[in-house]
């Protein structure tokens, strides 16, 4: 037979039991305080009980003053701290999956710059992260760092790249149609077979970016930064390359189409010189 347990044991045992119930608890405590505030407040209420209750409804004003104001105040703070928490944790997942080849990583990482954009974060690092074959429609990443980023085969439609940083990162195959790149830093960016129908390039630093086989057309390309870039193939129907910079006959040589693209006086002259085909159809 077991030993009978001691009075101290039995009360340990009761109180942990207690103290493990919240609500429990809590209704002890308030009826302990209620019957030593009240037993301790009778003489008052029997001899004087006009000014004790105007007392009483003075102390009751202000318990609402302060569940109105430092309650509120409380409440805020700790919803902006949550929030700032929850943005961190999606930060230090996205590092986590950093340099992880590998699809779960790639769709983890596009859930977390979404709940990002939910907060109203655009400014978000993505340097080396792989993000092929994912879906970034209308996501918002202006001024995003996305260097060395791998986007193949991802599909960008309508997404917010402007002064997004995209220097030597890997957007073959992806469809990037009516894209905001104004502004990008895309040096050495291989856009290599993407669609960019209707992209915005204007003021984009595309220095020795890849573009062969891409499909520009109509796509806005004015005062763009174009030294270097491979234009092989490259259909450029409608699109406006007005005040792009180290643009050369050369390059455009290599073009699939410049049907009805349009150029400063002094190229376009140039064009219709010596590649009247591209021109014409």
């Amino acid at each position: 037979m077991s030993k009978p347990k001691t009075f101290k044991e039995r009360f340990v045992e009761k109180f942990d039991e207690v103290v493990e119930k919240p609500l429990l608890t809590s209704s002890i405590v308030l009826g302990i305080v209620f019957v030593i505030v009240i037993g301790l407040s009778l003489p008052y209420y029997i001899g004087d009980f006009r000014n004790f209750w105007a007392q009483i409804l003075a102390e009751a004003h202000g318990m609402i003053f302060d569940i109105a104001v430092i309650g509120i105040l409380l409440y805020w703070l700790n919803q902006n701290g949550e929030v700032r928490q929850r943005i961190r944790t999606y930060k230090d997942e996205i590092d986590d999956f950093r340099l992880w080849e590998s699809e779960e990583a790639a769709f983890r990482t596009v859930g977390n710059i979404k709940r990002l954009n939910r907060h109203k974060i655009h400014e978000i690092n993505l340097v080396n992260c792989h993000l092929a074959r994912t879906n970034l429609n209308y996501v918002n990443l202006n001024s995003s760092n996305l260097n060395s980023t791998n986007l193949q085969s991802a599909s960008l439609i309508e997404t917010n790249l402007e002064n997004t940083r995209l220097n030597q990162t890997n957007l073959e195959n992806a469809n990037l149609n009516q894209a905001n790149l104004k502004g990008a830093y895309a040096s050495g960016a291989n856009f290599k077979d993407a669609f960019l129908i209707k992209a915005q390039f204007e003021n984009a630093f595309l220095i020795k970016s890849n573009f062969k086989n891409a499909f520009l057309m109509e796509a806005n390309l004015q005062n763009s930064y174009l030294m270097g870039a491979d234009l092989e193939n490259a259909s450029l129907y409608k699109a406006d390359l007005r005040g792009a910079k180290g643009l050369t006959v050369e390059q455009l040589a290599k073009a699939k189409t410049l049907y009805l693209a349009k150029f400063d006086d002094e190229i376009l002259e140039q064009i219709k010189t010596t590649l009247p085909e591209l021109v014409g159809g």
